[in-house]
């Protein structure tokens, strides 16, 4: 690996593809989706800030925890472009992710402890339904797989379906 100086202000594309370790093709689609910016020489060649190392960074680390990239760009935008995010920056971003991220954890512990049971998305295709949701009662309560979506969704889903059906039935 060719060691870029640390005096050169500005990176080009491959020099932050092989600091970052990311592919060419996915420094380019990072900034087609707003995550990473670049400048461009009068050449027309790309040319990055130095802090874009930490803002890949951010966004691989990011994906690896499941953060959509919708979001991850959200938390982007609120960095400063002048300068260098500081530890702080970072700091912030993360707790305001913290209960999402405690969210996702839940969901995946519940998702792990029950995979070899019925996980009452209503198939009646495995073996162990009719003891686990015997007549597809699970698929009375709505849609999907109802023992692993979130309690709030579950009870949400089933307080609107039980308000629909008291609604008026127009002919």
């Amino acid at each position: 690996m060719n060691q870029v100086p640390l005096r050169t202000p500005e990176l080009t594309v491959g020099q932050l593809a092989e600091r970052s370790g990311v592919a060419v093709s996915a420094l380019h689609f990072y900034e087609r989706k707003g995550l990473i910016h670049s400048r461009r020489t009068s050449g027309n060649q790309r040319r990055y800030s130095r802090d874009t190392l930490r803002r890949v960074a951010f966004v691989r680390v990011s994906q690896r925890v499941g953060m959509p990239l919708e979001v991850i760009r959200e938390a982007l935008a609120s960095l400063p472009d002048e300068r260098t995010p500081t530890p702080e920056d970072w700091a912030h971003l993360s707790q305001e992710w913290r209960s999402e991220l405690d969210t996702r954890i839940e969901q995946l512990v519940q998702l792990r402890d029950n995979l070899s049971d019925c996980i009452g998305c209503g198939c009646l295709s495995l073996k162990t339904c009719h003891l686990s949701n015997p007549r597809d009662v699970l698929g009375q309560q709505g849609p999907g797989p109802r023992k692993l979506l979130p309690e709030t969704l579950r009870t949400r889903e089933s307080a609107q379906s039980t308000m629909d059906s008291y609604a008026p039935v127009c002919e």
